[in-house]
């Protein structure tokens, strides 16, 4: 592809990946504290040092100083340069790179996915407070207690209730981003007005909590039972499933997922102690679904109703599933008995007889080629050559493994067909070694765990919290006065900041790439303050307040000698006056 790829793609792109999920499906992590850590994939080492973080988007060895973010990640692990690391960041992510000479017009700026996030949080504080508070609210809390909804697991999933009116959130939020955001309709000729309205809701969260959608279902029997939130510049349903946050929450490594069909069946497992189920949204389950949660686990377990269309929903399934059988990949098949789901079955047969149907669930080479030969006689020669055409197509499918030759051999067993084609395995393990010997006084080094000056606080909180620069805006600081060491690089990031506005550290990071800055702006990403979430606010509004005072004592100081043993200008003079008058 030809052109360049537009800044504004690549910080949306950094907005949009997670980079534990990245590093972890290249690199096996293992959650410690805050952070996930690893042996270091660029060099030799005994114990783990390398380590990542999911809120500044950041890794970093303490072993050979290796760091950055998730591009640079991908051009040191993979070999690759800059544009290839973003096409291949893009693919994880799943999006196409749009190119400058296409006349590339970012569909939605950073700020303004921020403020779609912010929105979505907040409106789904309004529809937990109206379950909560109003009086329609509470015909919806009777219908989840019925249903076995426990307060307490009401809350993990943030379930909330959306009035029955056509513009509630009209009148309390911005129309043009609740618009963006996919919560009101719009027709031509008339106002628009909220696409969800009478319902019980359900948040959906990504994988780092944001809210990127909602799914409402009705009280009674009226149509829709379900409706879901469209495609917006936060939520794509054919690559978010129901209940992967809160499933990770408990487990970050299950041993295996569950897909079922419906959010109800994912709360009601969780409310039985079954952690590990989640739900396409309205869709079936895509190969983008699948790869998805085989980042989390090895073994993905479909869960259908056991009728005519429950196996038809198993059946549509195979494609995307054989798309994306690896080795090391597992897939079952789970069909339940007739007239139950999944909350019905756990409820009549308890937790451990639901888990034990799981265990024992039909593996996916039993469920395709026992469906494939259903309707056949395999006795006759025509029975034999529909059930090679029938399978065939979804073996090819396969990616190169142990497991396609096996499906192969037992197809050639069941049809007999000696000249079928088994293609020869070419998924051996290739054994890359990536080396980056950059062993310096640094190796095995720790954080720093000192106390900070004021000057390298402040600096490393903004850089580590970018939107503490739109705060700092607002601030009557006049910053030509400020002396202190580091102004200069601490006025330079509030300016990059005020710029390009980056979401994450990661993003900011990304700005300073092969500049004079970068080596500085990465030390201070890396800093430990020692401060938490709640108070990294105060804690830089605190350090700006003694370097304001620090740079005042200063300035008065110098003013006051060269008063006493030169004299001063009449500009001097004015500059001191201002000192001793400010309070």
């Amino acid at each position: 592809m030809s052109g360049r790829i537009p800044r504004e793609f690549i910080d949306e792109l950094l907005v949009r990946v997670d980079i534990v999920d990245l590093i972890d499906s290249h690199v096996p992590l293992k959650k410690t504290g805050n952070n996930f850590v690893a042996r270091c994939p660029f060099h030799a080492e005994k114990t783990p040092s390398f380590s990542v973080n999911r809120k500044k988007q950041f890794f970093h060895c303490f072993g050979c100083g290796a760091s950055g973010n998730a591009i640079s990640f991908l051009m040191d692990f993979s070999h690759l340069d800059f544009i290839e690391a973003v096409e291949d960041l893009a693919g994880f992510v799943g999006v196409d790179i749009p190119r400058i000479s296409s006349e590339y017009k970012p569909e939605q700026k950073n700020e303004d996915l921020n403020s779609l996030y912010l929105l979505m949080e907040q409106v789904t504080g309004f529809y937990v407070s109206q379950l909560r508070t109003s009086d329609a609210g509470k015909l919806a809390v009777e219908y989840l207690k019925n249903r076995g909804v426990s307060s307490a697991c009401a809350d993990d999933f943030m379930i909330g209730y959306a009035p029955d009116e056509w513009r509630v959130l009209a009148t309390r939020f911005n129309p043009k981003a609740l618009l963006d955001a996919g919560l009101l309709i719009s027709k031509d000729g008339g106002q628009p007005y909220d696409r969800f309205r009478g319902r019980i809701m359900f948040p959906i969260r990504d994988k780092r909590s944001r809210i990127v959608g909602f799914g409402g279902r009705v009280l009674d029997d009226s149509l829709p039972k379900y409706l879901n939130s469209p495609e917006t510049p936060l939520f794509h349903k054919g690559k978010e499933v129901y209940g992967l946050f809160e499933l990770l929450e408990k487990n970050s490594k299950p041993s295996r997922i569950l897909i079922v069909e419906g959010y109800m069946d994912v709360i009601a497992l969780a409310q039985f102690g079954i952690h590990y189920a989640v739900a396409a949204l309205g869709t079936a389950a895509s190969q983008a679904h699948l790869d998805l949660l085989f980042r989390f686990s090895s073994e993905l377990v479909f869960c259908f109703d056991g009728d005519k269309a429950g196996r038809e929903a198993a059946w549509r399934a195979m494609e995307p599933a054989f798309s994306s059988l690896k080795d090391g990949r597992q897939i079952r098949v789970m069909l339940l008995p007739q007239n139950h789901d999944p909350d019905s079955l756990v409820r009549e047969e308890g937790i451990d007889g639901f888990i034990g149907r799981v265990q024992s669930s039909e593996t996916l080479s039993e469920f395709f080629f026992a469906h494939c030969s259903s309707a056949l006689n395999l006795s006759e020669m025509e029975g034999r050559a529909q059930l090679i055409i029938k399978a065939k197509p979804y073996l090819e499918k396969l990616p190169e493994s142990v497991f396609k030759e096996m499906m192969f051999s037992r197809l050639k067993e069941l049809s007999g067909w000696d000249y079928l084609d088994v293609l020869e395995n070419t998924a051996t393990l290739a054994t890359k070694q990536t080396s980056k010997q950059k062993y310096a006084d640094n190796k095995n080094r720790a954080p720093n765990t000192g106390r900070l000056s004021s000057a390298r606080m402040a600096i490393a909180l903004l850089v580590q919290n970018p939107w503490l620069g739109e705060m700092l805006d607002q601030q009557e600081i006049v910053w030509d006065e400020l002396d202190f060491p580091g102004v200069s690089l601490f006025k330079n990031v509030q300016n990059m900041i005020a710029d390009k506005n980056p979401a994450t550290t990661a993003s900011l990071v990304e700005c300073y790439r092969d500049s004079s800055e970068e080596k500085s702006i990465k030390a201070l990403a890396l800093l430990d303050s020692l401060i938490p979430d709640d108070g990294v606010e105060a804690e830089f509004f605190d350090a700006i307040s003694r370097l304001v005072i620090q740079s005042r004592e200063r300035s008065l100081s110098m003013l006051l000698n060269k008063e006493k043993n030169e004299g001063l200008t009449s500009q001097e003079k004015q500059l001191l006056l201002k000192i001793l008058t400010v309070k």
